[in-house]
């Protein structure tokens, strides 16, 4: 496809700030989990304890708010792995590597709106004697797409990531045996151990800042043959 006015078409290069991806995406990532554990119970209690729990209601809402910043950020850190790995990568694990990946963020963005609709159903209730299946189905709802179905898609997309890197060189051996243990915590822990689910955003902060070191050490590097 011919440039616009004739001047040389010019290929598409990873932005500089893809490389704190990584940070961006588990400062928000995490805060939500954390602020969504202190606000939604793990054992039932009565809807009027809940009602009157205010705190936890403005809790679950910052959360709300840092959710799709988290999963923005978090698309970003996709690229910036992908970029890392190159034309390198294998079809199968890139397939695996993108859906879990998606489905990551999908199930996140589900929670999401799944948390705000109860929590504004919470807020037009007058008779707390009267909602308690409802509350029941909320709160687990909210806990089971939090504790069970992200993690999960989480956990492949730690191991797949973590395999990728470790066979082409990308991830040093501590990096490699930390994602190992990160993805079977999500994959097999977390629904059992409560606020494990953070070990995702504490994994993902610590690749991002990987990824910053890599790429100053690879320009640190090429800046001598200059």
């Amino acid at each position: 496809m011919p440039s616009i006015a004739g001047s040389p078409a010019k290929a598409l290069r990873t932005p500089r700030a893809a490389g704190a991806a990584g940070i961006l995406a588990a400062l928000p990532l995490g805060g939500a989990m954390i602020l969504v554990r202190r606000a939604v119970p793990d054992q039932p209690i009565g809807a009027a304890a809940y009602l009157a729990d205010t705190t936890g209601h403005h809790a679950l809402r910052v959360a709300l708010v840092l959710l799709p910043f988290g999963g923005i950020f978090f698309l970003w850190f996709m690229g910036a792995v992908r970029d890392s790995i190159g034309a390198r990568e294998d079809r199968f694990f890139a397939t695996v590597f993108l859906g879990s990946g998606l489905l990551f963020v999908a199930t996140l963005f589900v929670f999401g709106a799944a948390a705000d609709a109860f929590l504004a159903t919470i807020g037009t209730m007058r008779d707390p004697s009267r909602p308690m299946a409802f509350w029941h189905y909320g709160r687990h709802l909210t806990l089971a797409l939090l504790t069970e179905y992200a993690p999960r898609m989480a956990a492949v997309f730690t191991l797949t990531t973590t395999t990728i890197a470790t066979r082409l060189g990308i991830f040093p051996r501590w990096l490699s045996w930390l994602g190992y243990l990160a993805g079977l915590v999500l994959l097999l822990v977390v629904s059992h151990v409560a606020w494990s689910e953070i070990v995702f955003p504490v994994w993902v902060l610590i690749v991002g800042c990987f990824l910053i070191a890599a790429h100053h050490r690879m320009i640190s590097a090429d800046l001598p043959n200059k």
